[in-house]
């Protein structure tokens, strides 16, 4: 069982984010051929080097989750090009928000950090909704896996085992949505068909979660 994160969890995440991103950056950027700029994998790649490395030149035990989260949003901001980086910038910056000055954070505190990051991408993205072909499809549906596991559990494993599953369904089903938001919108109809990067990207950014959580959970045992 996994009670809570702590900051070294943290720490590992994103490093793990990181090499999760570099080892999809073609991929990543593959995807973004078919209906975007063909530059997300490596955008994506450039901001997650950027952001680890910052991370590596401080003291992360005496660092809390929100300032490490404040340190990857900072390097999105400055470095992940197109629509990706503004949205990935208020997705971690909300996270750090509501993770402030802890050293650890429960499951129920991992659901309020979530859903704070993904009012910020709603608030940077015009309202994004399930269903017009962004990283949102793979995001709430996570979100609202991980907060009806919530109620009646406390193991961080178990949640997002299951809520990992509900964020690939959601990914997936990109495939056959028309794109309603930034470049791949102006496809219309011809967007169907392609799975989209920003809901790819956001899958492995979660997948990093898992992976750690679940190192995490064989080492309890």
């Amino acid at each position: 069982m996994v009670a809570e994160l702590n900051t070294n969890d943290i720490y590992n995440i994103i490093l793990h984010a990181y090499e999760l991103i570099a080892q999809n950056k073609d991929y990543l950027t593959n995807l973004d051929a078919a209906i975007g700029d063909a530059d997300h994998g490596i955008n994506m790649e450039r901001g997650f080097n950027l952001a680890v490395n910052r991370l590596k030149s401080i003291n992360i035990e005496n660092s809390d989750i929100g300032s490490i989260l404040t340190t990857v949003a900072n390097a999105m901001l400055e470095t992940v090009g197109g629509a990706a980086g503004p949205l990935y910038g208020m997705f971690f910056m909300n996270m750090a928000t509501a993770s402030s000055g802890k050293r650890s954070v429960d499951l129920k505190t991992l659901v309020v950090m979530f859903e704070q990051g993904l009012k910020g991408i709603q608030d940077i993205g015009g309202g994004t909704q399930p269903g017009e072909k962004t990283m949102v499809d793979t995001l709430y549906p996570f979100i609202e896996e991980l907060k009806k596991l919530s109620a009646n559990n406390n193991d961080i494993n178990v949640a997002f085992d299951e809520a990992l599953k509900a964020a690939e369904k959601g990914m997936l089903a990109t495939v056959n949505m028309v794109a309603k938001k930034g470049r791949a919108s102006y496809l219309g109809e011809r967007s169907v068909g392609h799975q989209d990067p920003g809901a790819t990207s956001m899958y492995l950014v979660l997948k990093a979660f898992y992976d750690i959580i679940q190192a995490k959970a064989k080492e309890r045992r």
